[in-house]
């Protein structure tokens, strides 16, 4: 029980986005921004950065410079990552949506399934530090209950208190792997935005390989596989092709 209590004390720390931030670097940022000094203020913030400290805010607040200097590529990379940490925030829905509606590729979507569509929406209901903190408030109550199961001497009482301490139990398991979850796709880097004017993709990872399709600037994708310098992707309608690394950047 300590070792899984350690484990989501640890997906919380961690998953609050290690270093305290640098208030002073943040305060210059957020003014250069409020007085249009726009590149100034994207140094300033990825410095914070640089010093260990990330959320989704100070990702949303990088998005909108490089949004205002039209740099829509960074835009929507940054963006991507805040909303990879607050995959319900509205602003950063809305400016992302923005974004993405001016850059040349406008890529339909393949539908989900209807049941994998509301466990997204479930999913994605809460944080990884909500859903660790959940869990561990749902732990404490199925000890609680694990007590007065064995302190009762109530034959009723003993149980009930049992009957819903194995409920608690199995909610504490579910909530645990769901915080595990999202915090490993929050380590996980499989996703990227295209950082080149207009891309060819090909067939096999050969620069001499047969063109399939092509993608603009500020396009998503999901990294497969990787063969030397270059990456397998799918982009959002399903269709798969390699480009090379140096063409893009993980989310």
């Amino acid at each position: 029980m300590k070792k899984y209590i350690f484990i989501i004390i640890a997906l919380i720390s961690v998953s609050n986005l290690m270093a305290i931030p640098d208030d002073s670097l943040i305060y210059r940022a957020n003014k250069e921004y409020s007085e249009g000094l726009y590149n100034d203020a994207i140094e300033n913030y990825l410095k914070v950065i640089d010093n260990g400290y990330e959320s989704s805010e100070l990702y949303y607040n990088i998005g909108n410079s490089y949004f205002k200097i039209n740099d829509m590529a960074s835009a929507i990379l940054y963006f991507e990552k805040a909303k990879k940490i607050s995959p319900n925030d509205e602003d950063v829905i809305f400016n992302l949506n923005v974004a993405n509606s001016k850059i040349a590729d406008k890529i339909e979507t393949v539908p989900e399934l209807f049941y994998v569509r509301w466990w997204n929406t479930f999913y994605n209901l809460f944080s990884v530090d909500t859903w660790a903190k959940i869990t561990i408030f749902i732990f404490i109550l199925t000890l609680i209950f694990a007590s007065i199961f064995f302190l009762s001497s109530t034959k009723n009482l003993k149980k009930f208190s049992f009957w819903f301490g194995i409920i608690l139990l199995l909610l504490t398991i579910f909530t645990f792997g769901l915080s595990s979850q999202k915090f490993y796709y929050s380590k996980k880097y499989n996703e990227a935005i295209v950082f080149t004017p207009t891309l060819t993709v090909k067939s096999s990872p050969n620069k001499n390989s047969v063109d399939l399709f092509v993608i603009h600037e500020g396009a998503k994708v999901l990294i497969i596989d990787k063969v030397d310098n270059w990456y397998e992707i799918r982009i959002a309608n399903g269709s798969v092709g390699w480009l090379p690394y140096s063409a893009v950047k993980r989310i």
